[in-house]
This record gives C-alpha cells, sequence and structure tokens, in this order.
C-alpha cells in the first residue's frame, strides 16, 4: 500500500486534504502531529473518520510523554468505533529537545517508555485491561470495550527501535531512513526482534519524501531546506554515517537518491513502487511543499500516488 501524508495548515485543512485523498483513490492517509496546523491530529482524525468511509488514517507519529496510555486507548477506541479498522496508532518517544522544551519532562529511556506505552496501549484495546508498574507507565485500567481494528505501531530510527517494534507491535514507521538502511538494517532487525517473540514481522512503513517535477535539482534544494534539521541530532548522524554518508556532508545527492523520490508523475508512481519492490511493507509519500507553488505541489504529489496503485 503506498499513502500520502497530509499537512494542513489547520485541523479543517487537514480534514479537507484526507477527503481529497480518499476521493482519489489513495488508499491511505498520515500525519505528523503538526499534520493539522499544530491541532491535535487524534481529534483530527476522528473528525476525519466521520466524513469518509475508506482511507486508512495514521499517525507518524504523535509522542508519548505527553498523554497516558490510558487516554490513547480511549481515543484510538473512540476512532475506531467511527471508521471500524482504518486507524493505525503510530507512537513514538520523539527527541530530547523536543519533549523537554515542549513538555519539562526529562528525555530518559525512551525505548523503555515506547516499549511500556505500546504493550499498555494494546492490552487495553485488545484485552480491555492491563495492569503495570513501570519505569514510565503505572496504570492499573479496565475498559468496557475492546477492539482488534487498531493497528498500534512505533516510530523507529535505529536499529534497538526496530527490534522493539518486531517483538511489541503492530509495525515500524521510518522517518528519513535512506532505503539502503531500511533494507540492510531495518528490516532484519525488525524480523530479528519478531523471532525472538517468536512471532511473524510486522510490516514496516517507509517514510518516503516526493517531488512531482522536471526540475531535480530544486526538489533535491527543498529536500535540503525542509531537512536540514535532522542532520544535528545524534541519533540521525549516526544513522546516517551506518547507512554509508558522512553526516558533516550534509544531503548530498547521492544521500537524496537514497531518501527522494521525484520527477514526473509516472517516474515518482514507479519510484514509490520501488520501494515496496525493496521489502517495505507499505510507503508514506511526503509530498515536499513549495511555498510558491503549495497547492500544486500537494495535488501532484497525490496525483502521482493514486497513480502507483
Amino acid at each position: 500500500m503506498i499513502g500520502v501524508l497530509v499537512q494542513g495548515r489547520s485541523a479543517a485543512e487537514a480534514v479537507a486534504q484526507i477527503e481529497q485523498v480518499e476521493r482519489a483513490g489513495v488508499p491511505a492517509a498520515w500525519a505528523t502531529m503538526g499534520g493539522a496546523g499544530g491541532a491535535d491530529m487524534l481529534a483530527t482524525f476522528a473528525a476525519a473518520a466521520a466524513r469518509t468511509s475508506r482511507i486508512m488514517l495514521g499517525t507518524a507519529i504523535v509522542h508519548t510523554w505527553p498523554r497516558h496510555p490510558v487516554v490513547f486507548a480511549q481515543e484510538a477506541l473512540a476512532i475506531d468505533q467511527l471508521a471500524p479498522g482504518r486507524l493505525r496508532l503510530g507512537l513514538g518517544p520523539g527527541g530530547p529537545p523536543a519533549v523537554e522544551r515542549s513538555y519539562g519532562i526529562a528525555f530518559a529511556t525512551p525505548l523503555t517508555n515506547v516499549r511500556e506505552y505500546v504493550s499498555t496501549v494494546r492490552a487495553l484495546l485488545r484485552d480491555g485491561e492491563a495492569t503495570l508498574a513501570g519505569t514510565h507507565v503505572r496504570v492499573q485500567h479496565r475498559m468496557t470495550q475492546t477492539t482488534t481494528g487498531v493497528a498500534v505501531m512505533i516510530g523507529a530510527l535505529r536499529e534497538r527501535a526496530y527490534e522493539l517494534a518486531g517483538e511489541v507491535a503492530d509495525g515500524a514507521v521510518s522517518w528519513l531512513g535512506p532505503r539502503g538502511y531500511l533494507v540492510r538494517y531495518a528490516l532484519p532487525a525488525l524480523r530479528a526482534g519478531a523471532e525472538r517473540a517468536g512471532r511473524a514481522a510486522p510490516p514496516l512503513v517507509a517514510h518516503v519524501p516526493v517531488a512531482v517535477t522536471a526540475d531535480r535539482e530544486a526538489a533535491r534544494g527543498l529536500a535540503r531546506e525542509q531537512f536540514s534539521f535532522f542532520m544535528r541530532p545524534p541519533a540521525y548522524r549516526e544513522m546516517f554515517a551506518l547507512a554509508g554518508f558522512p553526516p558533516d556532508d550534509g544531503f548530498t545527492d547521492a544521500l537524496l537518491g537514497e531518501l527522494l523520490v521525484c520527477g514526473t508523475r509516472d517516474e515518482v508512481a514507479t519510484g514509490l513502487r520501488g520501494w515496496l519492490d525493496a521489502g517495505m511493507g507499505e510507503v508514506i509519500a511526503h509530498p515536499l511543499i513549495d511555498a510558491r507553488d503549495r497547492e500544486g505541489s500537494i495535488a501532484r504529489a497525490f496525483e502521482a500516488v493514486a497513480a502507483a496503485r
């Protein structure tokens, strides 16, 4: 499956984009925490669920720290009741600066945090109850209703996070992972975690920036401009180095060749299918928005994703 990343400037615009991609035949809409102009994404998805009938909805991702797992489970259950089987709840810890600045919470043992959150949310949704006295989660709660329709996924960057997703989650969602890195490191780690837990490996959902344009250099310029921050945090630098791209070199053409899909509509559609052929379970196409042609950037990307079916 190939879906798209929604980037609304408000909750209303995000819902309108989700309706737009459903009409185009795109099977899935994903959003980050900023995908509704800073408004809450799960509340936005609830509105979209009531106004759509088929499209899958996925968070990629929402931060664990500011919500209790019981709240996540209750919100996910509400959306599932509006749109049965259509929600993928992608959870992740984010990074130290955002967490500590925004929430005033010390960023510590993030993998333990995610393990406890995902295990608790899945137990509440599927079994209707959870009891845990963990490092980050303390809970003793019973739900009055349950569902097996919500996939609970983990936002992953390094191999240990992919192993954890293979062990306890319903999938892993990448962010700026070069394709070669995902094939050589992430997928084996995901499978290793699943094997250790005695279960089938869940899907890896790959985040792939896209630009439908004949000007490839302009597309690479947009990618450098919009993602330059991610060359600074240590975890990203380590990932790019392991993938064979020295982080001090920045977003070189070679690195962008492993990250970015650009070209004509048909070239982008073919390029996205290539990620599936490489072993990804699903793809999130992230439109690179040119501020001089915002609506055109989005519309062309949506058309390319629709053509990739």
